[in-house]
């Protein structure tokens, strides 16, 4: 992970540099913003590996900098780890929805925000992923080295969070998988995700993937599965 650049966006200068310190001795490269417009800006014009993001930021709010980043075919690939005050249920919902790849709350412990950021660029799609390695099926193809969906030669368009959905579950079709399972494999283990969050993200995955959306089953009492 060493040599990775790492966009930190916050307005409390006492985090940022708590954040850029140990990002730095984690040998991570580290630009810092303190608004949402500038981290839209910075994005943009450095396209950062990763980046944390406060949610209650001056000029744009934290959800909508995540939006912008994930509807642009430029950055959508750059994933997202909220970090912020705010840590209810549904603010945990709305910033998974939006495109977070984690959210970690405050007051947070530096050394595993570190883990956890390792982790999520851990989880990235090789770029050597090849043709051979795609899944075709039920008129889908998935590219894992693309970090691309198509539906009758049209691109899909998935939140990364969405992508690692379907793919986890494409890759083992017929196999039932619990919410736990499905969490762990997409955001880490001890990702705090609910059973009812996974339920969202699923219900929002089956509207994307319209007339192909019977290819993921809900197993009562269960979970789901990618349809054989």
């Amino acid at each position: 992970m060493a040599g990775k650049h790492i966009l930190v966006v916050d307005d409390e200068a006492d985090i940022l540099e708590l954040v850029r310190y140990n990002l730095d001795k984690a040998k991570f490269t580290c630009t810092c913003e303190t608004t949402g417009n500038g981290a839209v800006t910075t994005a943009r014009s450095v396209l950062p590996d990763l980046i944390v993001l406060d949610l209650m930021l001056p000029g744009r709010y934290g959800l909508e900098v995540c939006s912008i980043l994930k509807d642009d075919s430029k950055t959508r690939h750059i994933p997202i780890v909220m970090l912020t005050a705010k840590g209810s249920e549904g603010d945990i919902v709305r910033g998974l929805e939006a495109g977070a790849d984690d959210y970690i709350t405050k007051p947070f412990s530096p050394k595993v925000l570190v883990a956890r950021i390792g982790a999520v660029l851990r989880r990235q799609p090789k770029n050597a992923a090849g043709e051979d390695d795609a899944i075709r099926a039920h008129g889908i193809v998935i590219h894992p080295g693309r970090h691309e969906v198509l539906i009758e030669g049209q691109t899909l368009e998935l939140t990364p969070t969405e992508f690692r959905t379907l793919y986890f579950l494409a890759r083992r079709p017929g196999w039932v998988f619990t919410r736990s399972q499905v969490v762990d494999a997409v955001h880490g283990a001890g990702h705090p995700v609910t059973d009812r969050s996974v339920d969202v993200q699923i219900v929002g995955l089956r509207r994307k993937l319209g007339s192909c959306e019977d290819c993921i089953e809900t197993v009562r009492g269960i979970g789901y599965r990618f349809r054989e």
